[in-house]
């Protein structure tokens, strides 16, 4: 089990829920180290991790799991999540599913089920692939703050040292190897823009990055948000996603809010949201985004553009729409405001 969602979080609250978090690490109310990935070292025994979660769990009704028990990253607590769970109300949210990646879909016997239990997918994707093995599942999308305030583009570039001409390719992922750095990079070389990439080298893909980045024709930015994302939308000009999988893709989103032309390699899932009407560059048409960038922010053509992917946003992705969709699950489960973890 891992922390609720933030977007769940924030809706439970509205719902009227009492909320407690618990992970293996990070910003959870509870810790519980047996629940982590990357295992910690020294690893808790089963039985400590058994005894931990059972006396989080002993006065809460329902509990979330946050893609645990749907990607085995760590076998040992999703089997300890998954018994003690058996037989009790639980809504189990897929984000990604172990078939969906190649070096995980040897693993079989995940994600579980149970009569007490209701599956949640992200994306019609999984839930499809999940009815074709027999588990019933609904999808509700990723909420997001349509509402969100802009960020400060000149502050944030300042902070950064970015030139008032100079343009911005904004890459808000962490660096694996299915998000396309390689892509990303060539498109802001093609745009003779700086390169900016947000998050850190993971899953060993560090030396690939050091080398990518080391050997790169434009300027590189390898730093978190200094303020928050908010500000980084802003500073940049257009956000890169040349994604090869996601389990939804946070940024198809987070650009139409904030009025950036995004740039995408079309996997699975975005390729369904692309069907509601967004409007997207491919990351190998520099061509196509450099004409629209020196149109202007100003320009009716530009406006039009950056009106109708945030009405779509607003339309399909919004936290309102996400609290009717969760509170209409929990109330066929019977729950109309008690504790949830």
């Amino acid at each position: 089990m891992a922390v609720v969602a933030r977007s769940w979080e924030r809706a439970l609250v509205d719902l009227g829920f009492s909320v407690t978090t618990v992970a293996g690490s990070g910003r959870a109310q509870q810790i519980i180290p047996g629940l982590s990935w990357p295992a910690p070292e020294p690893m808790p025994s089963r039985i400590e991790t058994v005894a931990a979660l059972g006396a989080a769990l002993a006065d809460v009704d329902l509990v979330i799991v946050e893609n645990l028990c749907s990607l085995p990253l760590s076998p040992n607590a999703s089997d300890v999540v998954a018994e003690l769970l058996t037989g009790r109300p639980a809504v189990l949210h897929h984000h990604d599913l172990a078939w969906q990646r190649p070096h995980l879909a040897h693993l079989t016997g995940m994600p579980r089920d149970d009569p007490a239990w209701r599956h949640v997918t992200v994306n019609e994707l999984s839930r499809g692939q999940l009815a074709e093995r027999g588990i019933e599942a609904q999808t509700i999308a990723n909420g997001f703050d349509v509402d969100e305030s802009p960020g400060e583009r000149e502050p944030t570039r300042a902070m950064l040292d970015i030139g008032p001409d100079e343009r911005v390719v904004l890459h808000p992922v962490r660096a694996i190897e299915r998000k396309g750095v390689p892509a990303a990079l060539g498109l802001a070389e093609a745009l003779g823009a700086t390169y900016w990439l947000t998050g850190p080298a993971e899953e060993g893909y560090g030396p690939t990055l050091a080398g990518l980045l080391g050997s790169a024709r434009c300027r590189v930015l390898h730093t978190p948000a200094p303020t928050g994302m908010a500000d980084a939308y802003a500073a940049s000009d257009v956000v890169a996603f040349p994604s090869t999988w996601e389990g939804f893709g946070n940024p198809l989103i987070e650009a139409a809010i904030h009025r950036r032309p995004l740039a995408v390699e079309r996997y699975p899932v975005a390729a369904d949201v692309e069907r509601l009407g967004f409007r997207w560059f491919t990351v190998d048409d520099a061509e196509g985004i450099a004409r629209f960038l020196d149109m202007g922010d100003l320009s009716a053509a530009v406006t039009t553009f950056h009106d109708h992917n945030a009405a779509l946003a607003r339309s399909h992705f919004s936290y309102d729409r996400l609290r009717r969709e969760l509170g209409e699950l929990l109330s066929t489960m019977g729950f109309t405001g008690m504790a949830i973890t």
